[in-house]
């Protein structure tokens, strides 16, 4: 199968209309019990206490439906990668199986008090962002130190071994309002942008990127009145209520955007992406249904404009990239688009990654108890890097990116860093 037909596939599966898998989600009598999902899950091939995702997913939800005293703990082992879903041939939600079961059995995990405060410290972006990038050359000096890091893992579990994300001093969205929005508002032809928390509290820059890119193809970018932390973090960590008024808002403030200003919505990152076209109706029972053919990774819609006509401005790159295959994007099919964009960079020699987990899978490679396990996970993966030659790695996960910056030889770069950087200014 060639690219065209990759994206062809992958197109008419994504624009698909929604279907009803709520908290009634019965997909999982289509199991085969052919275990492919056991065979790919990162998971069991690291962690024998894990059972894997077909008897957590399918098989136990049979028994739980049966009787609460049925939930397995172990549950908490899966790291949604949705690995499982991309093998499954019955088309099994397996993911959203167990990250369902585990918001709705919340009384029946056994979570130390200790974990459950640095949960909700993983989870609340937009608070954590908010309170430090004001301070963000102190608090980035502080979270830097051996003892930080050390007391994190001894008071509430955070891996000293892990290197934390650094805040910007100062957020996109203030930048954004202050230097960008009266000239963005010029444009004719306009996108509306869902920045979301990394961009906002930790990389402004790449925001920056994105604008910059499609301000070359004449396209202004605005931003939406009000948006919130997608809340993947809130829903995968067991606090449901919260993900529910978080996507509830996101899902809200997106229809505004396309109901007064007849604008799309795109997002740099894959997951927050994912999480706001699938999971919010999937996992949470979010009508989503209005908005979600508004919503588009932004090289999924960057290469739809180049199809109709669009030209990039772009100059030779001489540099070796390698590609590696987010989770989500794999889950969503989105990498032939991307990898279509960037082979229209001249110079630009792109190899694959073998397409596999990083390990980190958002907050669960920050927690002292799977820090050894996300390595682990990984460990294949940054030793391809490492011998690949290539000058960078390129990933739409921004979580990826703090796995493979820290574990690999390399520098991990978003593609619309890479798109900036040959743009013919």
């Amino acid at each position: 199968m060639n690219i065209q037909e990759l994206i062809a596939k992958a197109q008419k599966e994504f624009e698909s209309p929604v279907t009803q898998h709520t908290y009634a989600d019965e997909s999982f009598e289509q199991c085969l019990k052919c275990t492919a999902c056991t065979a790919v899950c990162p998971v069991t091939k690291v962690n024998p206490l894990y059972p894997g995702p077909k008897q957590s997913g399918p098989d136990g939800e049979r028994l739980r439906l049966k009787s609460a005293d049925f939930y397995d703990e172990a549950l908490k082992y899966c790291l949604n990668c949705k690995r499982c879903e991309v093998a499954c041939p019955s088309d099994v939600k397996i993911g959203d199986i167990i990250v369902r079961a585990r918001n709705k059995y919340l009384d029946r995990q056994h979570k130390p008090l200790v974990h459950k405060l640095r949960d909700a410290i993983l989870s609340n972006t937009d608070i954590m962002g908010s309170l430090n990038t004001p301070l963000a050359p102190i608090v980035n000096t502080i979270t830097g130190l051996k003892a930080t890091k050390f007391l994190l893992e001894k008071t509430i579990g955070v891996s000293k071994h892990r290197t934390l994300p650094k805040y910007a001093f100062g957020t996109f969205r203030n930048f954004y309002l202050k230097k960008m929005a009266a000239q963005q508002a010029k444009y004719e032809n306009k996108i509306a942008y869902y920045h979301g928390c990394y961009v906002n509290y930790n990389n402004p820059q790449l925001g920056k990127e994105v604008i910059e890119v499609f301000n070359a193809l004449d396209i202004g970018v605005v931003l939406l009145e009000k948006e919130k932390c997608c809340g993947l973090p809130l829903m995968v960590n067991s606090f449901p209520e919260r993900a529910k008024k978080v996507a509830q808002f996101n899902t809200d403030y997106i229809g505004k955007m396309v109901d007064e200003n007849g604008l799309d919505v795109i997002g740099e990152a894959s997951s927050c992406t994912l999480n706001l076209r699938e999971e919010y109706h999937h996992v949470l029972g979010i009508d989503n249904a209005k908005v979600r053919p508004h919503i588009h990774l932004a090289t999924v819609y960057l290469y739809k404009l180049l199809q109709q006509g669009k030209k990039l401005p772009l100059k030779p790159l001489n540099l070796k990239v390698a590609y590696h295959t987010a989770c989500h994007v794999e889950k969503a099919g989105w990498a032939p688009y991307t990898l279509e964009v960037l082979r229209r960079i001249p110079g630009l020699e792109i190899i694959m990654l073998p397409s596999q987990c990083c390990g980190i899978a958002g907050t669960y490679g920050f927690k002292a108890e799977n820090y050894e396990k996300s390595q682990a996970i990984g460990k294949s993966l940054f030793d391809a890097i490492n011998e690949s030659g290539a000058d960078y790695v390129i990933s739409e996960c921004q979580t990826c990116k703090w796995q493979i910056d820290m574990s690999s030889n390399l520098t991990c770069l978003h593609p619309f860093t890479l798109l900036s950087m040959a743009l013919d200014k």
